[in-house]
């Protein structure tokens, strides 16, 4: 990017029932490395394969499309439409996702039900934001994605919520069997999961180790 070099050979294998912590410096590249798992930045050379499809290759609508149907993304704020209800928010990713309007929002309101959240018609707007970040996480989950993307998803969050969102996120890959890949600068986030990862020079160390790849 820039006439610079990002990354140097990345090499990462994420399986089902899996969670995995990236953490490094600002400017790491960490950020860039999540909108390359997503499609949403072609790298040079290489592959950015979910459930066999290599999303480098597809383009346009296939992309989004496949992207809907097989990755789930939960942003450090949310990013949900605050003048909706949490019903509304999710039911929307699945509707968007093609699910037909009875089984969107039935599926949304299954997830709000499970993940502790008040299904009315409060606007989202008006909760807190350990219940906006359940919610995202809903909206993730709602079209059962094998991969699971989280960045820096507690940073907004007060320590009391930050711990329960923190519990629930990682406990998703043994309870709905997807991957999931977390961003966090977070050393007591990036605690919780199986695997932690630091991005440094352009490649993926154990934070045990100096050099070589992941």
């Amino acid at each position: 990017m820039g006439g610079r070099s990002l990354f140097n050979g990345v090499e990462l294998e994420v399986t089902r029932n899996e969670s995995v912590a990236v953490s490094g410096a600002s400017g790491s590249g960490k950020s860039t490395l999540l909108m390359c798992v997503l499609g949403l930045i072609r790298p040079d050379a290489g592959a950015v394969k979910v459930e066999g499809a290599d999303l480098a290759r597809l383009r346009g609508r296939a992309l989004a499309r496949y992207r809907s149907h097989h990755i789930g993304m939960v942003f450090q704020t949310g990013e949900l439409l605050p003048e909706l209800s949490p019903l509304e928010n999710v039911a929307l990713a699945a509707l968007l996702g093609g699910r037909r309007r009875e089984e969107a929002y039935r599926r949304a309101a299954n997830l709000l039900e499970e993940l502790g959240v008040p299904n009315n018609d409060t606007r989202t707007a008006a909760l807190s934001g350990g219940e906006r970040q359940r919610i995202a996480v809903a909206r993730a989950l709602v079209n059962e994605p094998a991969l699971l993307v989280a960045d820096e998803p507690t940073a907004a969050l007060d320590p009391d919520n930050r711990d329960s969102v923190c519990d629930l996120i990682f406990s998703l890959p043994k309870s709905r069997g997807c991957a999931l890949v977390v961003v966090t600068h977070d050393k007591a986030v990036a605690a919780h999961s199986d695997r932690q990862l630091v991005l440094e020079t352009g490649t993926l160390t154990h934070p045990d180790r100096t050099g070589g790849g992941a």
